[in-house]
This record gives C-alpha cells, structure tokens and sequence, in this order.
C-alpha cells in the first residue's frame, strides 16, 4: 500500500471530525446528551448502550469507561453495555435478531435511565426497536448517528449525528471521539 493512501486516510478522518467540529450545534448536542446522562447518574440511574459491529465494541469501550476508570480513579458509575453473548444468541434466536437490545431494555431498564443508541445508518431494526422500548419505558435516549441520522434521529432526546454521506469507518471515528467527550464530561461534572 502506498504511503499516499495511509496519509489519504487520516486526511479524510481530520476532514470529516472538523466538519463536525465547525457547526456548534454538535457541540451543544454533546452538552445536552452528558447533561442528560449526569442527571440519570445523579438520581441513582443506569446508563445503557448498544450497537451493531463497530458500534457494539463502541458502546462497550462507552461503558467500561464509566464503570472503570477513563482518566483519573473514581468510584464506578452504573453503565452497562447491551453485549451479553448468551442474551443476544438466545433472543435471535428464539425472537429475531431485531429484538437483540429491545428485550434487555425491557428486562432491566427502570424510568430515568438512559440509553445510548449507537448506529451509523440511523436504520438498524435492532436499535431502532431498543430506542422505541427505552421511550415507552421512561428511559432516556441518546443517538449517536451518521448520515442524516435515519429513523433513530426522530426517536432520540438527544441526537448526535455524524452528517457524513461516505464509509461508516469515518462516521464511527468520530463517534469514538463524542464518547471519550462525553465520559469526560460526566466525570467533570461528577467528580
């Protein structure tokens, strides 16, 4: 492979983050989806998330960095990624792969918790049916999208959306970026 398309790469990754970067609202989106995630932790709540692929191992990187440790030590904060292979083989099984999450938000999510919804299409049956069980619940949700945030856009208290119309390897470089922004900002606000 020639080095001219390894710099290529990082060329569009930078393009993509600062497009995103330069309109404010994605700022504040961000703002909006910690505070909301604070509020929860603050009341005794949970934090959920899920994703398809990339974005599952996203949500759980999301959720290892609350209940772990991200920069400083703390005590754990109450996150649970929806990535259990047993729960997820058996619910395909027996249910369909689009009830996957929507099933463990119906198990185990009480009113005032929040979910992240993770998906770079904003169409994944999956995630578009836990944000519908999370807001039938009382449960908060937060989409990090891509594109033009598809059908999760419109189920989302919060919406982060990624509005790049290319690969969704450059959409979910950024969207590890928000996730490093926002455990940030939940400990700033917590600790």
């Amino acid at each position: 492979m020639p080095v001219n398309i390894i710099r290529q790469d990082f060329e569009e990754a930078k393009e993509v983050l600062d497009c995103f970067m330069s309109d404010l609202q994605n700022i504040e989106s961000i703002r909006n989806a910690g505070d909301l995630m604070v509020s929860a932790i603050n009341r005794g709540n949970k934090i959920f998330s899920c994703g398809n692929g990339g974005s599952l191992c996203d949500a759980m990187h999301f959720s290892e960095e609350l209940s772990g440790r991200f920069r400083n030590d703390r005590i754990s904060l109450p996150a649970i990624a929806l990535s259990d292979t047993a729960h997820i083989t058996c619910v395909a099984n027996d249910f369909g792969l689009e009830y996957i999450f929507s099933r463990y938000i119906d198990a185990i999510a009480n009113s005032g918790d929040v979910l992240l919804a993770i998906s770079t299409s904003g169409n994944s049956a999956n995630i578009l049916n836990a944000a519908e069980s999370a807001r039938k619940k009382g449960v908060g949700v937060v989409g990090l999208t891509g594109r033009d945030g598809g059908r999760l856009g419109r189920l989302c208290n919060v919406e982060v959306r990624v509005s790049h119309q290319g690969y969704s390897d450059r959409i979910q470089e950024v969207h590890i970026k928000i996730i490093h922004s926002l455990v940030r900002y939940i400990e700033l606000h917590l600790f």
